[in-house]
């Protein structure tokens, strides 16, 4: 008889056999935990959306325009071209997920930054970034020397002269800050008109050069037909029910992008743009369905997820509360979080990677940065409460004090996915840099970080998604269950979705919030960290496609 093993130097006897055996157990093993995720979620969506409590009418209304013309589309791509298929989930994905983003940065600019202090800041930003660049090509300079001259344009742009160092040595205002000085013009265009030129015009700019392989005139055409739309949808927002400024968002983050993607595939892949058939049926099909129901007055499913809980603050009744304050809250904690970790998780990677000497002390701090990677949660949102509330004598439960305690959370984890970011990038190409007289920097700068970026980005987006998911730090650091307000700064305090809906399985443990309000609560939740765990998949594949 046959055998199927065989003796190999150095690893003994191996079985083809057991090889087979141990394959199929992880195949096992792994479908076994998708199966139980899946059916967990579902079972959680199923109490929150109630599917099964619409009219026959409306099931059947979707089923003939959404289900079967859905189904029908991937099965001929699947069978004909499964390139072009590939396209058509990516370009449906693109018009969820910016969707979902669009809303969130709507309910920033709508209720958290006016539209006139958004300018105010891009205008901060933006004055001494172009006089820079200007001195720049007119005086050569080395880069440490524009080191002090760009801190002290900035530091007049964003304080003005002298600024908070005046005071102390009792100087009074002379020149006031660049945003100063714009909100105290006596005539200002509209909010929708400062959101085109300093949002969306960055955003048409950025999907026009996307295009730009197609051609310039198709990237120049995007780039304009971006800035027209959004203007067009700002003074027609009150025929949908909306004001100009979540219109012109919406425009920009979702119709921008995704014609910039349309464009490009049409041009540049003609053998696939058939898979954009998909999200036109699908879109096509939900716009269609939801006319016929209208029409002929099928009721829908009682869902707790709807725009009411979407955009109402907490309420003990459990049909009237809401997860709009709780919204707000993550993302501003997401937002200072990213502006903490980014930074010094990236700076550190590089430097440890880049720079450091392969020392005892180096082997150290590694070994150590490893080991925080797995402290529990409530073991940073102590170190938070001691250092932060308790040490620096600030207020507890902030935005700021929050984000600062999630960002140590999350530092362990960007500074290792930076470092094999960064470790990834072949050494032949810093060779070669090195070999064409470029100094580390240069390298660094020119050749590892740009080849490394899309990695990195893709580590912080994976880690934020922890972050924004975290209920213990919070609790520890003294933040409200809930909220009945969105924080409207860094100093104010802040709730976040998962501690209210937390509060609302502990606090408010009735039925209905149980039951009704937690699963709708968990849904949302949920959909935002396949949101962001979905772009930094999108951002792993192209960067593996790129290697």
């Amino acid at each position: 008889m046959a055998t199927d093993s065989r003796v190999i130097d150095g690893f003994g006897q191996v079985s083809q056999t057991a090889g087979t055996v141990f394959r199929y157990l992880l195949l096992f093993a792994t479908l076994a935990g998708l199966i139980a995720l899946t059916v967990l979620l579902l079972f959680v969506a199923n109490d929150a959306i109630q599917p099964l409590t619409a009219d026959p009418g409306w099931h059947l209304v979707f089923l003939l325009t959404l289900v079967v013309p859905t189904l029908s589309t991937v099965g001929y791509l699947l069978a004909r071209a499964r390139a072009a298929l590939s396209v058509g989930v990516a370009a449906l994905g693109l018009v969820v997920v910016s969707t979902m983003f669009a809303g969130g940065i709507a309910m920033i600019l709508v209720d958290i930054i006016p539209p006139i202090t958004w300018a105010g800041y891009v205008l901060t930003f933006a004055v001494p970034t172009v006089a820079l660049l200007a001195a720049r090509r007119a005086v050569d300079l080395p880069l440490l020397a524009w080191l002090p001259v760009a801190a002290v344009v900035y530091y007049a742009s964003l304080l003005g002269i002298p600024g908070p160092l005046g005071s102390v040595v009792g100087l009074e205002q002379t020149v006031p800050s660049v945003a100063a000085l714009f909100s105290s013009l006596s005539v200002l265009p509209a909010d929708w008109l400062l959101l085109v030129v300093t949002f969306t015009l960055p955003v048409a700019a950025a999907v026009g050069s996307y295009v730009r392989p197609a051609g310039d005139r198709v990237a120049a055409a995007v780039g304009v037909g971006g800035v027209a739309v959004a203007s067009a949808a700002a003074l027609s927002s009150s025929t949908v029910g909306l004001t100009p400024v979540p219109a012109t968002t919406l425009a920009t983050l979702v119709v921008v992008p995704t014609s910039g993607y349309v464009c490009r595939t049409v041009l540049s892949r003609p053998r696939d743009r058939i898979g954009l058939a998909l999200p036109a049926v699908v879109v096509g099909g939900s716009l269609l369905g939801a006319v016929l129901v209208r029409a002929f007055e099928f009721a829908g499913p009682q869902s707790w997820v709807d725009w009411q809980f979407l955009t109402s603050a907490h309420s003990r009744a459990a049909i009237d509360a809401g997860l709009y304050p709780a919204i707000g809250g993550s993302i501003l904690l997401m937002v200072t979080v990213a502006l903490f970790s980014f930074p010094l998780g990236v700076g550190a990677a590089v430097y440890l990677e880049e720079y450091a000497p392969n020392s005892r002390l180096a082997r150290l701090i590694d070994v150590n940065i490893s080991n925080l990677a797995g402290v529990p949660s409530v073991v940073y949102g102590l170190l938070g409460l001691g250092v932060f509330v308790r040490y620096f004598d600030q207020p507890s439960g902030t935005v700021l004090v929050g984000g600062a305690t999630l960002a140590l959370l999350i530092l362990p984890i960007v500074i290792i996915s930076s470092r094999e970011a960064l470790r990834s990038v072949p050494d032949d190409m810093r060779r070669a840099s090195y070999g064409m007289g470029a100094t580390r920097w240069q390298t660094v700068k020119n050749v590892v970080l740009p080849r490394s970026f899309s990695g990195i980005l893709t580590g912080t987006i994976l880690a934020l998604g922890r972050a924004i998911g975290e209920t213990a730090p919070l609790i520890m650091i003294g933040a409200p269950d809930v909220l009945f307000s969105l924080p409207t700064e860094f100093s104010a305090k802040v709730s976040a979705m998962p501690l209210q809906v937390f509060a609302w399985a502990s606090l408010y443990a009735t039925p209905e919030f149980y039951q009704r309000a937690v699963p709708a609560g968990v849904v949302v939740l949920v959909s935002v960290l396949l949101a962001m765990n979905s772009v930094a998949i999108v951002l792993r594949n192209r960067y593996q496609n790129e290697q």
